[in-house]
């Protein structure tokens, strides 16, 4: 009778082990391709920092940024050339196809050296989008961003909220 009891309670351990636990994997999925940044805030030279960038994620899930390109004609004395990015986007799926995750990306200018613009999803932003097999599509990222330095121009720093769409 005690090796039935045990043996019950063995079964029952088993049986209820997986409940509560999470049904969500960390992923690196392909993520990249080209986003479009619309930055809101900001005034003066930091007001015109739209940009497209485009990207692959890396297994460690570092980004190997292709390119940074500001969308107005000028956009100020933040950026005049050279810009160059880097960052990290780790990405989590649930039992369905829907992901959420983290964002980092600095655009560090070129000339005039010294200004740094960095978009974070931080603790009021989301990666939001669909998984097909392991591809993100339609994928969104919003968050805050700020730009320091202040070389060029004293409107070279700033803050305000970004939405970053996958194309």
């Amino acid at each position: 009778m005690k090796k039935l009891a045990i043996l019950g309670l063995l079964a029952l351990e088993l049986a209820v082990s997986g409940c509560g636990k999470s049904n969500t994997t960390t992923t690196t999925a392909a993520a990249g391709g080209i986003w479009q940044a619309t930055l809101t805030g900001g005034a003066g030279d930091a007001g015109a920092l739209d940009f497209i960038t485009s990207f692959t994620v890396n297994g460690d899930n570092s980004l190997s940024v292709a390119s940074v390109v500001f969308l107005t004609n000028n956009p100020g004395a933040c950026f005049v050339s050279g810009s160059s990015g880097s960052g990290t986007l780790d990405i989590t799926s649930g039992t369905n196809t829907t992901v959420t995750g983290t964002f980092n990306f600095t655009v560090t200018s070129g000339t005039p050296s010294g200004n740094t613009l960095t978009l974070s999803t931080g603790s009021t932003g989301a990666v939001t989008g669909t998984l097909n097999g392991s591809t993100l599509t339609g994928g969104s990222i919003t968050g805050g961003w700020t730009l320091t330095g202040g070389a060029g121009s004293p409107d070279c720093t700033g803050s305000g909220s970004f939405t970053l769409k996958q194309s």
